[in-house]
């Protein structure tokens, strides 16, 4: 047979088994990994049943409860798939299943999987869960056609991404339980990512001094001196607009404050007023330098209030994932047959977001963002309310990986 006529057999058995394709998924959805609180042991253990029925062995590695209470996380457990064809290159697969909690306005059950005109509603239908399905029933395809390969493929389910990774991907790099020679990673469909920003994100805690609001005097207003940082990093981030990245898809970096908190009453100054903001840096950035100059921007802005103290606290640095020729055949196999499927061009890009792919780059394994899902993370309600998959945008995923798994493993 030539290889066209095996990538119609791939597509014959992805399209007969495809009703079973989407059950999994249902049953994926149906099973909450709401991060934070992150109790997401349940979920593998379901998992791991799922895979398990499909004739897989599933290697569970649970994280240690200290360093899963240590991160902000309740329980979390790792599983690998490890299927071996002979000498040659691995490729892994890596889909997370943690994903944020649900909010409102959701029309749908969050945990329902509920299909409504070709569309599948749930938490997590297109980040990421879908890609457990489109992974996985991808290898069930290219096995059953029983060709000679060469090489394997490791199946990665994580579920800290939400946190940064850390205890996903970082974990089992660090404890050398996975070191693929290649990467796809969770994504959406209609472009190849081969590129992404980093993240620094802190927590800033402005300090005055209590005091009656009728006598003002007496006290440090605290939310005064959150005002004029507030004002010191919204001024910082128009200048970032000149800053502009090479990679396309990536246009300049961008701070954001998502969270302020403080004070005690309406009738009392507040002491304490806390902030959480989220600097995005594109790949050409140097972390560090980065970080300076947050911290520089907070603490001018802190002097210019007598009596105000400050607190910074990094919570989380992810560095950017940069570009890296060493995937070219893994990113032109994934252009290829995703042209074919999809009868339209696949581009190349980066994303705005960052991914847990940063740190199997900072490891030396090249890779691609790639999996089912629409054009955009806005057409999928990710993280908003009434999150879905067009069902079609699976099938098809499915079987462009499957393709190639195939070119790359013959």
């Amino acid at each position: 047979m030539t290889l066209e006529n095996h990538n119609t057999a791939l597509d014959a058995w992805i399209d007969a088994h495809f009703d079973e394709e989407v059950r999994f998924l249902q049953a994926l959805v149906r099973v909450p990994t709401d991060t934070p609180p992150g109790n997401n042991a349940p979920h593998a253990e379901r998992t791991a049943e799922l895979l398990e029925n499909f004739g897989f062995t599933v290697e569970k590695y649970p994280v240690p409860a200290a360093e899963v209470k240590a991160y902000g996380l309740e329980s979390l457990t790792n599983l690998v798939v490890r299927r071996q064809y002979g000498p040659g290159k691995i490729i892994a697969l890596n889909a997370h299943g943690d994903v944020v909690p649900p909010g409102e306005g959701w029309t749908h059950d969050p945990y329902g999987g509920e299909i409504v005109d070709g569309k599948l509603y749930g938490r997590a239908s297109a980040v990421s869960k879908s890609d457990f399905a489109s992974y996985t029933f991808a290898v069930r395809a290219l096995e059953a056609l029983g060709l000679p390969l060469q090489g394997g493929i490791e199946l990665l389910f994580t579920y800290d991404e939400e946190f940064g990774g850390e205890l996903g991907p970082g974990w089992l790099l660090k404890n050398k339980l996975s070191r693929p020679d290649l990467l796809i990673a969770a994504g959406f469909s209609y472009q190849v990512i081969t590129a992404h920003n980093g993240c620094l994100q802190m927590e800033v805690t402005v300090h005055g001094k209590m005091a009656h609001a009728a006598i003002p005097d007496t006290g440090i207003d605290a939310l005064q001196g959150a005002t004029a940082i507030l004002t010191a990093l919204y001024r910082q981030n128009q200048l970032y607009k000149s800053i502009t990245s090479q990679v396309e898809g990536i246009t300049h970096p961008y701070l954001n404050v998502g969270r302020i908190e403080g004070g005690t009453n309406t009738n009392v100054v507040p002491g304490k007023v806390t902030l959480r903001l989220d600097r995005r840096m594109i790949p050409e950035e140097n972390p560090a330098g980065v970080e300076l100059d947050v911290r520089r921007v907070i603490l001018d802005a802190a002097a210019t209030n007598p009596g105000i103290t400050v607190e910074i606290k990094r919570l989380l640095m992810a560095d950017a994932w940069k570009p890296d020729n060493r995937n070219a055949a893994l990113v032109q196999a994934l252009q290829k047959h995703g042209e074919a499927i999809f009868g339209e061009p696949i581009p190349t890009s980066g994303t705005p977001l960052y991914t847990d792919v940063r740190l199997f780059g900072a490891a030396g394994v090249p890779a691609a963002i790639y999996g089912a899902g629409p054009r955009t993370v806005f057409e999928s309600n990710a993280k908003r309310a009434d999150e879905h998959l067009v069902l079609e945008d699976l099938r098809r995923a499915t079987k462009v990986v499957a393709r190639t798994l195939l070119e790359l493993l013959q």
